[in-house]
């Protein structure tokens, strides 16, 4: 086995870890554990240059060591996360038992970046788990966090895949990797529960003190922060979810632990993209009941956003009846802060630039009629700004062709022309989104062949996803109907 030691070499980190300057409530200390045999799969060349990163060096024959975890960066305090958090609505003690935080990584421009390994092997939470990950999840990870950062929404974002030259074992036996992830920070709605559940006022205090200067800064003058931090923590929610549901994106596992404060997209499981539009979309295998799915998505934030609530009670008011109040008020307001959001985005899809109060039922028509004749979400939106729609089969359904002229006489009452309308929806509505079929795909070919060729093309065309380019069309098209049902798995 290895030796774990520190590099030497500059790669351009620039660590300032705050987080182990918390109460050790929240976190143990915990180097990765050491692999035989890694290799590179995959790196991140513009993320790496974004972040200040030398890519040379990280690019060179010695990183897959790094980013194995058998060797650390300087300045590296590699510590594992305490959390809680209700799965499935069942609330459970959890924690990092796979991942190692390296620390924070300042880029030149000053923005702080949590820089993480998971599948970095056993940590004091695992419970009874190997901490160990294997490729095909942290590939489907890298894919869609790529896809989600590219189509605008907030996310947090993959560095590197390496394999670690051992295999980890599921029902058989499969390749093993560490996945590096890049995020604004890796607290959660659960690292609150935490912190209310097992720790002391003074501790949930440090935590959310903590977290408003790092998340919200401008929020530390103010006399009520911390109600002004649930309101802003609302608010990004509302806003994340909403851009989840425009883009047709299913979660897969909204437990309050892979919620992030920080209101990024975090912890890549069971998640994909809708295609045939339907709000009962479910993928996970393990969701029987559809409590994750498409049309549950915003609902299912605000149940989260009431246990972050419970959580910061104490702290919202000295008064248990007043701040019981103050944490309702907040949690009933959520779901009009996503409406907001998400008719707001539907506008934009639809080309609508002006608001008229006839809007939310123009909508919902759509989508009842494209859920009806099991239209695919983001094909329809496409076509609808395209020179081609009257061609399409759909165009010739009556309901359709009803829906069609109420659209056009909508749009009529905007002073835009056809021209501007056109380049708002198709700056709003994707043409390239990892399609289901096409991630297995390479995934297979990754996994089973070691050809990973297919992965950086579907990775080349997820990088444009608004614009139509003809080296990218095979990547733009829905899947054959009557496939079965696609089902994704937690990879744990």
């Amino acid at each position: 086995m290895p030796e774990l030691f520190t590099t030497t070499v500059s790669a351009g980190w620039n660590f300032d870890n705050s987080y182990c300057r918390l109460p050790e409530l929240f976190y143990k200390l915990q180097k990765p554990g050491l692999v035989q045999n890694p290799g590179r799969v995959i790196f991140n060349a513009r993320l790496a240059e974004s972040l200040g990163l030398n890519q040379e060096v990280l690019q060179s024959n010695q990183s897959e060591q790094l980013f194995a975890g058998n060797q650390l960066p300087q300045g590296a305090e590699p510590l594992a996360q305490a959390y809680a958090g209700h799965q499935f609505g069942h609330f459970t003690t959890l924690g990092d038992g796979r991942a190692v935080l390296l620390g924070e990584h300042i880029t030149p421009e000053g923005q702080r970046f949590d820089i993480q390994l998971k599948g970095a092997g056993r940590t004091p939470f695992s419970r009874g788990g190997d901490g160990r990950a294997a490729l095909g999840p942290m590939l489907r990870e890298y894919i869609i966090s790529e896809a989600i950062h590219h189509l605008g929404i907030p996310t947090t974002r993959s560095l590197a895949v390496v394999t670690t030259g051992e295999p980890v074992y599921r029902e058989t036996a499969l390749r093993g990797a560490v996945l590096t992830r890049v995020a604004a920070s890796h607290i959660r709605i659960g690292t609150f529960q935490y912190a209310s559940s097992f720790g002391s006022a003074q501790e949930l205090q440090a935590l959310a003190d903590y977290t408003i200067q790092r998340h919200y800064p401008a929020l530390m003058a103010v006399d009520d922060r911390y109600v002004q931090f649930l309101q802003a923590v609302m608010d990004r929610q509302a806003s994340l979810v909403a851009q989840w549901q425009l883009s047709g994106f299913v979660h897969g596992v909204m437990n309050t632990d892979n919620i992030a404060i920080s209101g990024e997209t975090i912890d890549y499981g069971p998640c994909a993209f809708m295609d045939t539009y339907d709000p009962a979309t479910v993928f996970s295998s393990i969701d029987r009941q559809g409590r994750y799915a498409y049309g549950n998505q915003p609902t299912l934030m605000q149940w989260n956003l009431a246990r972050l609530t419970e959580a910061l009670l104490p702290l919202l008011h000295a008064d248990p009846s007043q701040a019981l109040a103050m944490g309702q008020e907040a949690v009933q307001g959520f779901y009009a802060r996503y409406q907001r959001y998400w008719l707001a985005g539907m506008r934009s899809k639809l080309g609508l630039t002006t608001e008229e109060s006839e809007d939310e039922s123009l909508i919902a028509s759509f989508l009842d009629g494209m859920a009806k004749h099991q239209q695919d979400f983001t094909h329809i939106f496409r076509l609808l700004a395209s020179d081609t729609l009257h061609q399409a089969p759909y165009f010739k359904e009556p309901a359709f062709a009803e829906w069609y002229q109420q659209w056009q006489t909508r749009l009529q009452r905007q002073p835009q022309p056809w021209s501007e309308v056109q380049s708002l929806m198709n700056a709003h509505n994707p043409v390239v989104i990892p399609r289901n079929d096409r991630v297995e795909a390479v995934l297979s070919a990754a996994v089973e062949q070691q050809d990973f060729l297919p992965l950086q093309r579907l990775l080349a065309s997820l990088e444009s996803p608004y614009t139509e380019l003809p080296q990218h069309v095979e990547y733009s098209l829905p899947p054959n109907p009557g496939g079965p049902a696609y089902r994704t798995f937690c990879g744990t």
